[in-house]
């Protein structure tokens, strides 16, 4: 896979007429990382002032399993590794596993620092192209059908959570007949969307290409018309490339899919029961995946502040009150707090070595026998 689509305005406005992508770094301010992770470390901090109790959480410690804790940081490793997996696969080995490996980071860190509904797939895109210095075209061929894989494993949950639904308690009674209600139409709405949106994708293009030629001929937008309508255009060109790939390479990067999805779920289900012995594993998991879908909507980036409220919601009636605070602490850290800090420290790490491949380039005029000063120097 060789061709592919700009995922939103976002990566268009940082390709040029190259099509690579420019030398400046995704719009991601130090103040855009912090203020989500103070939003989520408040929210944690009013929970846990209404549920800690410091002699309950003393026996909890005492009892901690330290083997599930370390199955818990070994599915994150796993998810990481599956998704870059999946990345190296799907461009047919041109990212490498450790080249998929650090895309399948930065798009789950840009995912953290941006609003739930967005997602970081077209930074990421960016960072992926950056890092293997190839054009923002292949790398977004492997995001977009990366994005594609996860609507898909998105359907096939939906309906399995509606279903236990029916003989289980996923969503909890305390929301009341209205707000059971209000989620399954939710769930409902979200399987029409995801559905539409990977058809389309695939087979339909031309309608996403109708669609966005109309959205984009309102006045405020109509400077991104002629843009978005080539991209759109070569989205159908790129379509028919993945429909031409063999069903093996379909089965092969959806059961990676499945394999990171399920690795998601597994990391709380560790969590708590490196706390706990006896809880309803079952309907833990269940609502884990309830929990997923909702945060899918949260306007946060990394849906900070909403996912904690979520998690006293759904995790909070299944649990003591006095493992609540620690479970989502720990929950929180290993799947939000560490793809941020690895997230920033790729990117500083990025930056630094574009410098140094900078500060070591020849300038036009330069004499190739003066010695070259670095960038550092320079700054100095």
């Amino acid at each position: 896979m060789s061709d592919t689509v700009d995922m939103s305005s976002d990566v268009a406005t940082e390709i040029g007429d190259s099509g690579r992508a420019d030398e400046t770094s995704p719009p991601i301010s130090f103040k855009r990382i912090l203020w989500p992770l103070l939003l989520s470390l408040v929210v944690l901090v009013v929970i846990a002032v209404y549920t800690f109790e410091p002699a309950e959480f003393r026996q909890i410690v005492d009892g901690l399993n330290g083997w599930w804790m370390t199955a818990a940081l070994a599915s994150v490793i796993v998810r990481v590794y599956m998704g870059g997996w999946r990345l190296d696969y799907i461009s047919r080995g041109r990212l490498g596993r450790a080249g998929g490996i650090r895309g399948q980071l930065a798009w789950d860190f840009f995912s953290n620092v941006t609003p739930s509904a967005i997602g970081g797939a077209p930074f990421a895109a960016l960072y992926v192209a950056r890092d293997k210095r190839i054009d923002v075209g292949e790398s977004t061929a492997v995001l977009l059908f990366s994005m594609v894989l996860d609507q898909l494993w998105i359907a096939m949950t939906i309906p399995i959570v509606l279903i236990a639904s029916i003989y289980l308690e996923v969503i909890p009674a305390s929301l009341g007949d209205a707000g059971t209600a209000g989620f399954v139409i939710y769930f409902l709405g979200l399987l029409v969307w995801v559905v539409i949106f990977a058809y389309a994708t695939m087979f339909r293009p031309d309608y996403l290409q109708r669609i966005a030629s109309w959205i984009f001929r309102f006045r405020w937008l109509r400077r991104f018309h002629s843009r978005v309508d080539r991209e759109m255009r070569q989205l159908r060109h790129r379509a028919k490339i993945l429909r031409s790939q063999p069903p093996g390479f379909y089965v092969k990067s959806f059961l990676l899919t499945i394999g990171t999805g399920v690795s998601r779920y597994l990391l709380l289900l560790f969590v708590v029961w490196s706390f706990l012995e006896e809880f309803d594993k079952v309907l833990l998991v269940l609502r884990t995946a309830a929990m997923a879908l909702g945060s899918l909507v949260m306007p946060t980036p990394g849906g900070a502040g909403g996912i904690e409220g979520l998690y006293a919601l759904f995790v909070g009636p299944l649990i003591p009150a006095a493992t609540l605070a620690p479970t989502l602490l720990v929950w929180r850290f290993l799947g939000y707090y560490v793809f941020v800090g690895v997230g920033v420290f790729l990117s500083t790490h990025h930056v630094q070595k574009r410098m140094r491949k900078d500060g070591a380039r020849p300038t036009p005029g330069d004499d190739p026998s003066t010695p070259r000063t670095s960038v550092r120097e320079k700054v100095l």
